[in-house]
């Protein structure tokens, strides 16, 4: 079996690259490195794959000869690329072009694979709205344009589905955390400002929101469960995640806790289109997936912690 990741030098990418080829598949990357942030910590990502025989294929979704460097024997495709974040200095357009249209020529590159048995699209539990605490058939209300555009990458994927042109699925992911986490992400400011002695910036009110903090082999777990499962997936949203919710405030005092001291905290304005709660129901994954996070917060940030200490001291 053949397996094309994009995004495959960031975070999430990273780790589901590594455990399919630790399953015996044949594994290839696709990034385009993008400076939207470290692309050193990315660099790092791909050293790491490279001693595991994973190459990335340095390129970008939206280049018009996207077929012509990618090969023609795919048997699943596992959809990470995305802009993140919503950040408000983060422009519409750049989710626009990296986010849908990106989505788009990846798909027409996906239309001409004769052996792909399926488009797995990565989704996020962001397209929910404010509270994602939803089953799958809940209407979207996305309050960014993160999520705004994430939810119409998701139903060009499926769109393919119901026009019966390949089979697809979305997989909504919650909260996920561990090592190679983006650098402005939550646990991998906490762990620096806690190792660095500096001040943690926390928007305003954010200590009360509520998380499903999820442990990213977990979150892999259900991903790699996909495959073999197409049939019973083809059309499908499912949510991966923990049923488990953590305040902001205890996702501090986790990682205080490992790191045996205080964080100073510096209380910021709050950010607009911050999710306020994140719980996912996965029954639907538990059903057709046998899908059953186990790793607690503080395993979890133990984890992260770890591998900033052997790769940033």
């Amino acid at each position: 079996m053949k397996i094309l990741i994009t995004g495959a030098a960031g975070f999430i990418g990273s780790h589901a690259a590594e455990r399919f080829k630790s399953l015996g598949y044949t594994v290839i990357g696709i990034d385009n490195f993008s400076s939207h942030y470290d692309i050193g910590l990315k660099r790092l990502n791909e050293r790491t794959l490279n001693l595991k025989g994973i190459s990335i294929i340095n390129k970008d979704l939206n280049d018009s000869n996207l077929a012509d460097a990618l090969p023609d024997d795919i048997n699943y495709i596992f959809h990470f690329a995305a802009q993140p974040g919503i950040s408000s200095t983060n422009r519409f357009k750049d989710y626009f072009v990296n986010n849908i249209l990106a989505t788009k020529n990846l798909l027409d590159y996906a239309l001409g694979l004769k052996d792909l048995k399926l488009f797995i699209n990565i989704g996020t539990s962001s397209v929910y709205g404010l509270e994602a605490t939803f089953s799958e058939d809940q209407a979207p209300k996305p309050a960014s344009y993160y999520g705004v555009t994430k939810l119409t990458a998701e139903q060009l994927v499926l769109q393919k589905s119901r026009e019966d042109l390949l089979n697809s699925c979305s997989l909504r992911l919650y909260s996920v955390i561990g090592p190679r986490e983006r650098p402005e992400k939550m646990f991998t400011k906490l762990i620096s400002a806690g190792v660095n002695n500096e001040a943690f910036p926390l928007f305003e009110g954010s200590d009360k929101h509520l998380r499903s903090f999820t442990y990213v082999d977990d979150i892999v777990d259900g991903i790699v469960s996909v495959v073999g499962n197409e049939h019973v997936l083809d059309g499908e949203i499912v949510n991966i995640g923990t049923e488990k919710e953590y305040t902001t405030k205890q996702g501090i005092e986790a990682v205080e806790k490992v790191l045996g001291k205080k964080i100073t905290l510096n209380i910021i304005p709050k950010r607009p289109g911050d999710q306020l709660r994140t719980c996912a129901n996965i029954n639907k994954a538990r059903r057709l997936l046998n899908y059953n996070p186990t790793t607690s917060l503080l395993e979890a940030v133990q984890s992260q912690l770890n591998w900033y200490k052997e790769n940033f001291l």
